[in-house]
């Protein structure tokens, strides 16, 4: 049986006054780390790399994102950027509005799985991809520029355009890929948890037009959290009673920008995450064969699936960017990350909890299996995930130890450090926020995989 086992907190960190920033977007907790004027900076900064044209504008439910939202809106007009507003879409749908609307980029506010008080922008390229690091890193070095924007003239200023119709395009893409008619046909109950984020809108759209008995829980999309939003077990105690006690054939949660899908089987038992990668996989590859890309953080599963169908598998640094960017080269029938995030090329480059839905209810009906029975099928691991507070400035040392130490494994520094023993393997990465790094360990017996975690944290 696959676990996946609560983060174990050991050290202290200190809580940065800084908004969290990457090449691909930035966090922050709303009137402290994140302003208005912080995030029309960044925005602003992003707008700049980009060639001229209209920007596609989103957010993903929460309260504070109207705030943003206006911020944004006035700040790219002034600079005099058309933007698109197709206020609340999930973080896939944002993809796909930006290439069917002709923007040559797009911003999505968002602080993804983070509790209420954050928000966030999330950037996207004209190809509707987050961006990459090569294209992120102009962006960033801009920001901290801190450069007066070129404010226009009255006669220059953008316009906003509102986008009435967000939900058809996906729609259509995502039930192309499944057999609708087998599904519907099989009438499955299902209990859908998008807890008040930006899932609901495309999610019960998806679930009717399978034919499905749908239960919404956490509507509308406004942010008001009733649980923890990140879909982890420790988070969803409730939604699996749910899901038990109302006799549903299967759970979906969601979290707020719906990028990420956790399951729940039909006996209340939380599946996780990694589960709806592996799921859509096998699925994806029964009906086409073709290259598997994963990031070196996800379950193995994904690669014995594709060993078994013989197909090349790749893995990649963290990252969404990096996982599209790699499925793209390799032509990938399919690829994602194991924190609930699958990625169908046919649908669109960005996780997508929709896919994770349908592809899974498609692979039931073709099984005709319940969904308990249908993991049964798969490849079973056991993960386990802690991290610990470690001086930056001994970090690679402490990887080099760590190598040393296990000599007997494969070792890859392609992000971090990753060992690799037959059947099992130890990942240990520095975080790029915190004075910490984070240590995941798979194998086939959870007690192994522990070990794993707890010999490399005593070096």
């Amino acid at each position: 049986m696959f676990v996946r086992q609560p983060i174990n907190r050991k050290g202290s960190t200190v809580l940065s006054q800084e908004p969290i920033i990457s090449v691909s977007g930035l966090r922050g907790i709303i009137g402290q780390t994140l302003t208005p004027e912080i995030a029309a900076r960044y925005a602003l900064a992003f707008s700049s790399e980009l060639p001229p044209g209209p920007l596609a504008l989103t957010r993903d439910g929460r309260a504070s994102g109207h705030m943003i939202a206006d911020a944004l809106r006035a700040s790219l007009c002034a600079v005099g950027r058309d933007v698109i507003d197709a206020d609340v879409a999930a973080t896939p749908t944002t993809g796909i509005l930006v290439r069917h609307l002709g923007a040559v980029g797009g911003i999505q506010i968002s602080a993804s799985h983070n509790p209420s008080e954050y928000n966030g922008l999330k950037l996207f390229n004209g190809e509707g991809r987050v961006i990459s690091d090569a294209d992120g890193q102009p962006v960033l070095e801009r920001y901290r520029k801190t450069e007066t924007p070129d404010w226009r003239p009255h006669n220059e200023l953008g316009t906003v355009t509102a986008c009435t119709d967000t939900l058809q395009q996906h729609l259509k893409r995502v039930l192309c890929t499944v057999n609708a008619n087998r599904i519907q046909a099989r009438r499955y109950r299902v209990l859908l948890d998008s807890n008040h984020g930006a899932g609901s809108l495309l999610g019960e759209l998806v679930l009717k037009q399978l034919g499905c008995d749908v239960t919404l829980l956490g509507t509308p999309a406004d942010g008001q959290f009733e649980h923890t939003p990140e879909p982890t077990a420790d988070n969803l105690d409730s939604i699996c009673e749910a899901v038990r006690s109302g006799q549903f054939d299967v759970g979906f949660c969601q979290d707020p920008d719906a990028d990420r899908l956790a399951i729940i089987d039909e006996t209340g038992r939380y599946i996780g995450e990694e589960f709806t990668l592996a799921i859509a996989v096998r699925h994806a590859l029964q009906q086409a064969p073709g290259p598997i890309v994963t990031n070196c953080s996800t379950s193995r599963m994904s690669e014995d699936l594709a060993n078994l169908a013989g197909v090349p598998f790749f893995r990649t640094k963290v990252g969404e960017a990096n996982v599209t960017t790699r499925m793209i080269e390799v032509d990938a029938a399919f690829g994602g990350e194991g924190n609930g995030g699958p990625i169908d090329p046919k649908v669109v480059y960005v996780r997508d909890s929709f896919v994770g839905m349908a592809r899974t209810l498609d692979a039931l009906s073709a099984s005709q299996q319940s969904i308990s029975q249908h993991v049964a099928t798969l490849p079973q691991y056991a993960i386990y995930k802690t991290k610990v507070a470690v001086d930056p400035s001994q970090i690679a040392n402490f990887l080099d130890r760590l190598e040393t130490h296990f000599a007997d494994a494969t070792a890859d520094r392609m992000d971090g450090l990753r060992l690799d023993w037959p059947g099992q393997w130890l990942l240990v990465r520095a975080s790029n926020t915190e004075p910490i790094v984070r240590l995941i360990a798979e194998s086939q017996n959870l007690a192994r995989a522990r070990r794993l975690c707890e010999q490399a944290a005593a070096l």
